[in-house]
């Protein structure tokens, strides 16, 4: 079974950048799309970027579109969130999905803090 493993977050000022990994266990990405989700406190789950393997694209919630970009590395099977101008709102628990048909997979999450 597909086993995903956030890292990469931490404590980051305004303006900043952090890029977050998603390490797959055993398994290659190739066939799976890969989304982004974040939840703040108090707040809902929602989705910030995917790259969805079917069509080859991307797609990014307006809120961080133009600065945090979604990657594959296949050979190392791990998926990137690369964030640039992070701001305060961007402060939340992110996680990574993987899915292929009605198979989904979700990492524990990782913490990134926008604060000065």
């Amino acid at each position: 079974q597909l086993q995903l493993v956030e890292s990469g977050g931490g404590l980051v000022q305004p303006g900043g950048s952090l890029t977050l990994s998603c390490a797959a266990s055993g398994y290659s990405l190739t066939y799976y799309s890969i989304a982004w989700f974040r939840q703040a406190p108090g707040k809902e789950r929602e989705g910030v970027a995917c790259f969805n393997t079917n069509d080859g694209m991307t797609y990014y919630a307006d809120s961080v579109k133009g600065r945090f970009t979604v990657s594959i590395d296949d050979a190392k099977s791990t998926a990137f969130l690369k964030m640039n101008s992070l701001k305060p709102e961007d402060t939340a628990i992110y996680y990574c999905k993987a899915w292929v048909g009605s198979h989904d997979y979700w990492g524990q999450g990782t913490q990134v803090t926008v604060s000065s």
